[in-house]
């Protein structure tokens, strides 16, 4: 094997690995950034740092107990719960988007919402985002080093180069939330938590039906379901990825008639006689 080779295929399994965890984290930290709520990022930071520390060690038990051979079921399980605390999050930000509210009082508004409830989700969200990829990251990357000349220079360099991709984007991503309007901000990182939730769903259930817990259909499933990385390409990780959108679409239909009738409600003269809306 080259070190050119081994630079690429280091640098390439960091940044694959990492992109999609950092994204989450990113999301997250901007949006407490926008809510006025900074000093809330840190439990953010320590979930994700303590997945490193626990992906250090699972990866070492897999390495020692199991031949480097992962865990399906185990990885089914952290996909589905993390998958759980996103749809959660995703939630509570859309219902939250309203920018007049947080306007009122910012800080006010930070110190109640994001409560310890909130805030362990936050870390939660961000411990398993990390953890779900860091062990196959460290597992992958010890494979490499053992096919080829060991943690040498050139898969040290691929594995740095992959880390400063990183944190640029991760810059990037927070100098651009920072531009961002209030309402606009919330949807958007409400709209991508729960997308990466449903390419949870579908990576559980691609691990279940690796061990053959669920059937696996995919006659007449769209080709660009899978190509776009939408769902594993089954009927059942898709069908159930699309229940979930439509419980998702109907509660927000049910979110914004309430919000319309209560602006309705509010338009009443001073004798709490009913008025036109041009009056």
């Amino acid at each position: 094997m080259t070190d050119g080779s081994t630079f690429v295929q280091a640098f390439m399994i960091l940044f694959r690995e990492g992109l999609e965890a950092l994204l989450v984290i990113a999301a997250l930290a901007a949006f407490l950034r926008r809510a006025n709520a900074a000093e809330r990022i840190a439990p953010v930071y320590l979930g994700a740092l303590a997945a490193v520390v626990a992906s250090l060690g699972m990866a070492w038990v897999f390495e020692t107990y199991y031949d480097g051979n992962h865990s399906d079921l185990f990885e089914a399980g952290v996909m589905l719960a993390a998958a759980v605390l996103l749809f959660y999050m995703s939630g509570w930000l859309f219902v939250r988007q309203d920018p007049k509210a947080w306007q009122a009082d910012l800080n006010r508004l930070a110190e109640r919402a994001l409560g310890a409830g909130t805030v362990l989700s936050l870390a939660g969200i961000a411990f398993l985002a990390v953890f779900r990829e860091g062990a196959e990251t460290i597992l992958f990357v010890h494979t490499l080093a053992k096919t080829g000349n060991g943690f040498d220079a050139s898969l040290l360099g691929g594995l740095a180069a992959a880390t400063l991709a990183l944190v640029v984007m991760f810059v990037a991503m927070q100098w651009l939330a920072l531009r961002l309007p209030l309402r606009p901000m919330f949807i958007v990182t409400s709209a991508f938590l729960f997308f990466m939730g449903l390419r949870m769903v579908g990576e559980a259930f691609q691990e279940l039906q690796e061990q053959a817990l669920i059937p696996f259909t995919t006659d007449g499933v769209p080709a660009f379901v899978s190509e776009w990385g939408l769902s594993n390409g089954s009927w059942e990780a898709l069908g159930t990825q699309l229940a979930i959108l439509a419980v998702a679409v109907a509660a927000c239909l049910v979110s914004v008639l309430r919000k319309g009738a209560g602006k309705g409600g509010a338009k009443e003269t001073r004798e709490g006689r009913p008025v036109s809306a041009t009056s």
